[in-house]
């Protein structure tokens, strides 16, 4: 286990949830994305996850990190889309496989071609699991996914147990970006079950309110990630999101 995963470890005995904002290059790039880092960090973000579909990769990434680097002194961990979303300048990656894709390069190809670029850049690299849930929106259409539906808790338990038992120390659930709703609260129960104390579960896809945000984590997921909320570089609306997170996170203490 590297640094940033130990780090995720302490904040979550300390705060018991862990509130994540995710910033896609491809729409906020450059001083930006800067930005967006800079005021989430200021919110009381507890990382910063950067990647995106399409678009986030080569110079535009490299940059972006590069100034987010400069500005914050938060984990800034890559969520990358394909193995272009990859750049020295981040501290770690989730190391991902999409375990209901029905394509074999996101379960395989796609790591054993990245493997030895995330060896050659020293990122720290987070074994995970990525599940997408039911709309799927860009990330499930360009992942070929077969979308678990939002009310099958049983089926996404499954998915994270296989998840689990595979050496996956982290599992994410997406609705994907913009999402209309999110799941209920059996969905997050079911799924954090199979992950036990064992695995981080954390959710994204259509978290747009901070009651929503409380939700995840009352319902059982170990933290939220937040990109909309961001993008629209609202510092206020954004502090209420982490705010809202916290004070359910405390609960669990």
């Amino acid at each position: 286990m590297g640094p940033t995963e130990k780090y995720y470890h302490e904040k979550l005995k300390e705060k018991g949830a862990l509130f994540f904002a995710l910033i896609d290059p491809d729409k906020l790039s450059m001083e930006k994305g800067a930005n967006a880092a800079y005021h989430a960090e200021q919110a009381g973000a507890d990382a910063l996850l950067v990647g995106g579909s399409i678009g986030a990769q080569g110079r535009i990434l490299d940059d972006t990190v590069k100034m987010m680097q400069e500005k914050v002194g938060l984990p800034i961990v890559l969520y990358p889309g394909s193995p272009a979303g990859l750049t020295e300048y981040a501290d770690a990656v989730y190391f991902m496989q999409m375990l209901n894709s029905r394509d074999v390069y996101w379960l395989a190809g796609a790591q054993i071609q990245s493997a030895t670029v995330v060896q050659r850049m020293k990122l720290e690299p987070i074994p995970t699991t990525y599940l997408v849930l039911e709309p799927g929106k860009a990330v499930g259409w360009m992942g070929n996914a077969n979308l678990i539906p939002q009310e099958r808790g049983d089926l996404a338990y499954s998915c994270a147990l296989a998840a689990k038992y595979m050496g996956s120390r982290v599992v994410i659930t997406d609705s994907g970006s913009g999402a209309p709703k999110i799941p209920e609260t059996p969905f997050f129960e079911a799924v954090k079950k199979a992950c036990g104390s064992d695995v981080l579960y954390f959710y994204g896809g259509g978290v747009k309110t901070p009651e929503m945000a409380a939700h995840v984590i009352r319902s059982g997921a170990d933290g939220v990630q937040i990109g909309n909320a961001f993008e629209e570089s609202d510092p206020a609306k954004m502090k209420k999101m982490v705010d809202a997170v916290k004070k359910e996170g405390k609960k669990k203490l």
